[in-house]
């Protein structure tokens, strides 16, 4: 790196329900880069798909290519559809400037849980049973017998959005159709998946610039008070819910969940950063719920506490990622070793 400050592009919002989620992101970005190494500069993607650079006038995302074109690196905080489902990240490519995290391929197959179920159970990764239901389908409902072996409870989901936005726990057949009602209102395929009884915990996968893949300590998501399951108000309103790092587990069980997580990241062709979240099934046999190709992004979300517990703090992550990104602008050689909580200076 040069004695000039890295241009950075921080990015966020978008047309998706998760705009201000992102925005949040944003903001914990661009309070941490340290200003004695990079010039931050905040483009925002308005919700009608117009670009904002700084406090400038929106242009359209044809001008948008050329003016990140001007920069060093993108950083892209965006959540849900348009941001982080491939879509912004095939606009990235046509720039030619390096950005952080995941490529095109690993977006689009990570921010679609039919698919993400597919190339994971391909390659030997445990996932919750689940069926598919289009709006294109008799009834809209899924097959009688398919439900039967799903069983109750079940979690009605859209597959391509995140942050628990339209998800349902159903425990009564009947209430079914007006899950997937809700469900549809965020995207019309919808995943109907049995409940997976047990804990819950996330693992961060970090990329360093050599390649090497390194997975934080485990956390345990534990909601408060009446709530069923992990959702949007409880990731991001609740001051209740509680986040224990590192989690409770044997060692055997930390080191499985860190080989699933590291296999699952290569599974889909991960880079940079992507934050894994599994199921403990009765507390001992590991379930993979979803994989977050750009994961909760502010100062108090899983992803920044799991490095902060193991002795990373978030402006040392940002260099990691922003290091990792320009290091991809070259091929790398050699094998990838794996860090299981491992502080990383």
């Amino acid at each position: 790196m040069s004695d000039s400050p890295i241009r950075v592009a921080v990015i966020s919002g978008g047309r998706s329900g998760e705009h201000q989620v992102s925005r949040r992101s944003a903001s914990s970005v661009l309070a941490n880069l340290d200003p004695a190494r990079y010039r931050p500069e905040p483009v925002l993607i308005t919700r009608t798909g117009q670009w904002v650079f700084g406090t400038e006038a929106p242009v359209s995302v044809f001008e948008a290519v050329d003016r990140l074109r001007t920069v060093d690196v993108i950083f892209p905080t965006l959540h849900g559809p348009y941001g982080e489902d491939g879509t912004l990240q095939s606009v990235l490519e046509l720039t030619g400037v390096p950005y952080v995290g995941n490529g095109v391929l690993a977006s689009a197959a990570g921010m679609d849980k039919e698919f993400t179920k597919k190339l994971l159970a391909a390659e030997g990764v445990p996932v919750a049973d689940a069926v598919v239901s289009r709006s294109t389908d008799l009834d809209g409902v899924p097959a009688e017998a398919d439900l039967h072996r799903l069983g109750l409870p079940v979690f009605v989901k859209p597959a391509r959005a995140g942050s628990s936005i339209g998800v349902t726990r159903v425990t009564r057949w009947e209430d079914l159709p007006a899950a997937l009602e809700w469900a549809r209102a965020s995207d019309p395929k919808v995943l109907v998946e049995a409940a997976v009884p047990g804990r819950e915990i996330d693992l961060a996968v970090l990329e360093h610039p050599d390649g090497r893949l390194e997975v934080g300590p485990p956390l345990e998501i534990k909601v408060a008070g009446e709530r069923s399951f992990f959702d949007f108000d409880a990731k991001y309103d609740d001051p209740d819910t509680i986040f224990e790092i590192p989690a409770r587990l044997d060692d055997t069980v930390t080191a499985e969940l860190a080989d699933l997580a590291v296999r699952a990241f290569r599974a889909l062709g991960c880079a940079g950063l992507a934050r894994i979240d599994f199921f403990l099934r009765d507390g001992v046999t590991p379930v993979l719920n979803e994989i977050n190709t750009f994961p909760g992004f502010t100062q108090v979300s899983q992803y920044p506490r799991i490095w902060q517990a193991a002795g990373l703090n978030y402006p040392a992550l940002l260099d990691v990622l922003v290091a990792n990104a320009l290091a991809r602008r070259t091929e790398r050689s050699g094998g990838r070793e794996v860090g299981v909580g491992a502080t990383t200076r």
